[in-house]
């Protein structure tokens, strides 16, 4: 019987959700399957993948083969490489701690990927939301000033009231000078 990983649809149109799966490869896409490996969710940044490593690994060294989709999961959580590194402790190549260790490096340089796009997406997520604060903050005083000089009272140029003509002196300048002289 030739099996297959592959996923399996759920949720609802427009947002998928998938369990990751082991069927025949005649078994229709939500049909019957073998077993059940995990879960995919494409809906988050960055996805979410929840995948049994040890089953799915036991599966692909019995040769399911895994569909375009899930080749792509198996290789981003290392199933595939780890299966190769056993491959290479199987011939020889390499021993069993020597291949440990190259997993376990893979695995800390995956991880340390993943948390610098996730504090990357987050950065820019705060920057946003800063950049559009500062934005409505300057539309609302923008708008705050269009009012206030809108309900200002018009100011009419006002004749100068109580200004001395140039020929004529103040009352109260002329009658100091009287007192003094």
């Amino acid at each position: 019987m030739a099996t297959k990983i592959r996923l399996q649809r759920f949720g609802k149109k427009g947002k998928p959700f998938y369990h990751v799966v082991v069927a025949d490869a005649r078994a229709p896409r939500d049909g019957k399957f073998i077993e059940r490996l995990g879960s995919y969710n494409p809906n988050t940044n960055p996805a979410t993948i929840d995948i049994d490593f040890e089953k799915a690994l036991e599966w692909a060294n019995k040769g399911a083969q895994p569909t375009d989709t899930v080749r792509a999961i198996l290789s981003y959580k290392g199933i595939l490489y780890k299966k190769h590194l056993e491959g290479g402790v199987k011939k020889g190549a390499l021993t069993a701690e020597q291949a440990e260790e190259k997993f376990q490096t893979w695995l800390d340089a995956k991880a340390s990927k993943i948390s610098g796009k996730a504090d990357e997406l987050g950065n820019a997520k705060a920057e946003a939301r800063k950049a559009a604060l500062a934005a409505e903050a300057k539309k609302k005083e923008a708008k705050a000033a269009a009012v206030a000089a809108k309900n200002a009272p018009v100011e009419e140029p006002a004749a100068e009231e109580e200004a001395p003509v140039e020929g004529e002196a103040p009352a109260a300048e002329d009658t100091t000078e009287e007192n003094a002289g």
